[in-house]
């Protein structure tokens, strides 16, 4: 039973994960699907999945110069959190990963930048007509 209040409540989070490059497309996007089921069966609310591709590492990770970069921000009661990182920690695929909670200047910077993106295809389609 959390103890802390905070822990019980719904707050918002965003993850970044990168796995092991010698992952199939296949394998790289079955884990990706592990990771969203764990979401929801939890009663996460997904807010926003971003594959953002096979990227070069700032530094080498496990003798690896490159990993699959995916985002996922989602909405949780905190006390989740620790059962999330324990099955990051426990995935050989996993090289690192990040979950940072979103305070409410985060959550509307996300906002903010998720319209602009939106209105920005909306003119790049009226351009191409």
């Amino acid at each position: 039973m959390p103890t802390n209040k905070e822990e019980s409540m719904i707050n918002r989070y965003e993850t970044v994960f990168i796995m092991t490059p010698v992952l199939s497309e296949d394998q790289m996007k079955e884990a990706v699907k592990k990771y969203l089921k764990l979401l929801k069966d939890n009663g996460a609310k997904i807010i926003l999945e971003d594959n953002w591709g096979l990227k070069k590492l700032a530094y080498p990770i496990q003798k690896k110069s490159a990993g699959f970069y995916y985002l996922v921000e989602f909405e949780v009661e905190g006390d989740f959190i620790k059962t999330w990182e324990i099955s990051f920690k426990r995935d050989e695929s996993i090289l690192r990963f990040l979950t940072t909670k979103l305070n409410k200047h985060a959550i509307a910077y996300n906002e903010k930048k998720r319209l602009a993106k939106s209105k920005n295809k909306e003119a790049i389609a009226k351009d191409k007509k």
